[in-house]
């Protein structure tokens, strides 16, 4: 069982450890968290028909840079570029190139910015042009998922109660969660403690105290869970080819529940997105 340590008195790096922020965390987070939903808002009208992912990367590249932070996924591990964009059976890890969108597409964007030292993480999914109707429903109950898991966060709660919460949801629509990829502990780190995975039993692993932080992020796919890795060692498929879809946002635990990070500033939280 991991132990429980005041953030203030271990290393800014991973100790094994879940580390419990205190306020001033807090507004680190909630300025890192609200320019990463920004991102997600600004890149949002230039999802279209033709784009490349490339484009779409360097136009949040420089969004980032121009509001004084960092594109964590830049040459993090080694991966090539400041976001991941993941298409149609990808499930996560996409990395951009030259490849354009095209009408009937289904694409995730996760960004995570780095802004005074602390992390905002979070992803959505897109729509090009006219998405199918199977697209819709999976990515409503993704959606839905998602809000299942964040719903139950409160001190004294389980890891293993967002996880079933998330199962539960997913698998009664005749979906899958994916086993291979979790969310995570953040804060002045990328990937902390605890792993949190979007499967499990109620009452089970580690119990939530407040001032943890972490992301949720549900990856659900149309057919069975199983994945595949790509040779670039970052594209992780679906083994069917099945379609899959994710949504992510970075919370903290408080004294009575939860606070999100990473909302939307304009409403954009699923799509259909409306814009004027």
């Amino acid at each position: 069982m991991n132990k429980y340590v005041n953030a203030t008195d271990v290393p800014e790096n991973r100790t094994g450890s879940i580390k419990i922020y205190g306020p001033e965390a807090f507004e680190g987070m909630r300025k890192a968290g609200h320019l990463a939903a920004k991102v997600l808002d600004f890149i949002t009208p230039h999802v279209r028909v033709g784009v490349t992912t490339e484009e779409l990367d360097q136009l949040c590249h420089e969004y980032i840079l121009d509001h004084k932070a960092i594109p964590a996924p830049l040459n993090y591990r080694g991966f090539p570029k400041s976001i991941c964009t993941s298409i149609n059976d990808v499930i996560c890890h996409g990395i951009p190139g030259p490849k354009k969108l095209k009408d009937g597409d289904t694409l995730n964007i996760d960004v995570t910015v780095i802004l005074d030292g602390w992390y905002g993480d979070t992803s959505r999914m897109f729509f090009v042009g006219k998405p199918k109707i199977i697209a819709q429903r999976l990515c409503k109950v993704t959606f839905e998922s998602l809000w299942k898991g964040i719903e139950v966060v409160r001190p004294g709660a389980t890891l293993g109660d967002i996880g079933h919460a998330i199962q539960h949801h997913v698998e009664s629509h005749g979906y899958s969660v994916v086993r291979d990829f979790c969310g995570h502990g953040i804060g002045r780190v990328f990937h902390d403690e605890p792993s949190v995975v979007h499967y499990g039993s109620p009452g089970d692993g580690v119990e939530l105290r407040e001032g943890m932080f972490f992301t949720i992020e549900p990856m659900v796919n149309q057919g069975k869970y199983a994945m595949k890795m790509m040779n670039d060692g970052w594209t992780a498929k679906t083994k069917d080819r099945s379609l899959s879809m994710q949504f992510e946002h970075t919370l903290a635990v408080t004294s009575d529940g939860y606070e999100v990070f990473t909302k939307s500033p304009k409403g954009w939280e699923c799509p259909p997105y409306s814009i004027e």
